[in-house]
């Protein structure tokens, strides 16, 4: 059965390229540094590449994530896979856990992960099943 972590992250994305453009639309590349607190105390960090349109609000982007820290006592590395597209202001969201790619205490993990914007913070919802 699955059990629900909340709680709050900060992140920090710098650029590692410069953006290449054609037609409109520009790719980039990412770092993410990412400081979860709450339920899950871990740091993250992975790499990001972006897909910025002409259009207001459409964009995509796609990441991999290594967080490694406690979540709920239980001490160990995963790896987050992310798939985010925005239609003009309408986003669609997926963020998942590598199946395999749990270590020491985590090692089995599966799960997904939510992202809520509120009063100009990220808040979470990751929920997840161990074996």
């Amino acid at each position: 059965m699955p059990t629900v972590a909340k709680g709050i992250f900060n992140v920090e994305m710098k650029p590692q390229t410069e953006p290449s453009s054609a037609d409109g639309v520009s790719l980039g590349r990412m770092s993410l540094d990412k400081r979860f607190e709450g339920d899950l105390v871990a740091t993250g960090a992975g790499e990001m590449l972006t897909a910025l349109t002409p259009i207001k609000g459409s964009a995509g982007y796609v990441a991999i994530e290594r967080v490694t820290g406690t979540l709920r006592g239980r001490s160990g590395s995963f790896v987050f896979q992310h798939s985010g597209t925005m239609d003009q202001g309408a986003q669609r969201l997926s963020i998942t856990v590598v199946p395999g790619s749990g270590t020491g205490d985590l090692a089995g993990i599966s799960g997904s992960f939510k992202i809520n914007f509120a009063e100009g913070r990220h808040l979470y919802e990751f929920e997840y099943s161990l074996p």
